[in-house]
């Protein structure tokens, strides 16, 4: 079988940069965006010795850079398999529901959600064409109802958002072998989760990488964490 084909957003550190690296090992192509050329081509280079990694800017707020992805890909390897929207921003703990600056809040939005969505949307069409994808959305236990307290209000509404988009989208591509997934990394030591989370990027990681090689009876609009369906 030919090589599968992995795209991962905002792949240039931490639960990202851990994805590209595991699934490189697998054997899969990986393309690895970051907006930073210069943070996404270091972050290359140290992983090229696991295996084919491809590198592309990509700012998911931007439609054009989207777009010039899209080209990328088509020209590249005139397909994609596997999806995994990682990039995310602002775990806004200095902000609660009374009092979070909006503009702040559409900025996460813009990036968590809407990126993600972005990215479903120009990449579907080439999935529903070769009768195959899997997309995994990186969301977040902040962003589960069962879960949700008061903090973080920009970041959770964003990620309770993409859990939702993650639900339509399984029900628009169902009967085209595509596979449509949320996934809660647990917290994980990144920039964002800190240094005293119990959770490495490669243990963040793991269920993403599970989510992306579901087979074909596998889940879909689900909400998964360590390999198991969870609340929303």
């Amino acid at each position: 079988m030919e090589q599968r084909i992995a795209l991962v957003t905002g792949a240039n550190r931490g639960i990202g940069y851990a994805t590209v690296k595991e699934l490189l090992k697998k054997g899969y192509k990986v393309i690895l965006t970051a907006r930073n050329e210069a943070a996404g081509k270091k972050a290359q280079s140290e992983l090229q010795k696991y295996g084919d990694v491809y590198f592309h800017t990509l700012d998911v707020t931007n439609a054009k850079s989207t777009n010039e992805l899209k080209d990328f890909v088509e020209q590249e390897f005139g397909r994609l398999d596997m999806l995994i929207n990682n990039a995310g921003i602002n775990y806004d703990t200095w902000h609660t529901a009374e009092n979070a600056d909006l503009e702040e809040v559409q900025a996460t939005l813009n990036t968590n959600l809407i990126g993600a969505w972005r990215m479903a949307q120009a990449f579907i069409p080439m999935m529903k064409q070769q009768k195959y994808g899997r997309i995994v959305n990186v969301s977040s236990g902040a962003g589960a109802f069962a879960e949700m307290g008061g903090n973080t209000p920009g970041y959770s509404v964003s990620k309770a958002a993409l859990n939702a988009l993650t639900i339509k989208l399984a029900s628009d591509v169902k009967s085209n072998n595509i596979l449509v997934n949320s996934v809660c990394p647990g917290w994980v030591r990144t920039d964002m989760g800190g240094i005293a989370a119990p959770r490495s990027p490669k243990k963040g990681a793991e269920t993403i990488i599970w989510a992306a090689e579901l087979p074909n009876n596998g889940h879909s609009g689900k909400f998964l964490r360590d390999m198991k369906e969870i609340a929303w």
